[in-house]
């Protein structure tokens, strides 16, 4: 069984947030970013399958400019088999998010996507109902454990 877990890039949750000087958003120039902290669960969770032997791989998937590149590394270096990037520069908002991951999940096949709850930066929690929906899968939100 192969598991698909999507992850976000975003600014550490121990960075104090700054508005940029035109108020058009919040300053993303030279501040750390990492692996938004929902998303590092839902890897935690489908790593913790796959040693327990009921999955065989486990793809991370994030979408953005070339710096997700560097969360990606930090979802191999977890123990995620392989990583795949999607390059946008473009605002991705939840639906788009959904619509790339289903074309995903129909390229890789994979028996079960997991995604974090929500993200830090935006709180939206509409992604994964979003895919579950395009793809007419069941789904399980909120799960703890």
């Amino acid at each position: 069984m192969k598991i698909m877990v999507a992850i976000k890039r975003v600014v550490d949750y121990a960075v104090k947030i700054r508005i940029k000087s035109d108020k058009t958003g919040v300053e993303t120039r030279n501040v750390k970013m990492s692996m938004n902290p929902f998303c590092e669960i839902a890897l935690e969770e489908a790593l913790k399958i796959r040693e327990s032997g009921f999955a065989s791989e486990v793809v991370a998937v994030s979408m953005g400019p070339g710096e997700c590149v560097d969360t990606l590394r930090t979802a191999l270096a977890m123990g995620a088999d392989r990583a795949i990037h999607v390059d946008s520069r473009a605002t991705l908002y939840p639906l788009t998010v959904a619509k790339v991951i289903k074309a995903l999940v129909e390229v890789e096949n994979p028996s079960l996507v997991f995604l974090g709850k929500q993200a830090i930066d935006d709180d939206c929690n509409q992604t994964g109902q979003m895919v579950a929906g395009l793809l007419n899968w069941p789904q399980g939100t909120f799960a703890s454990k």
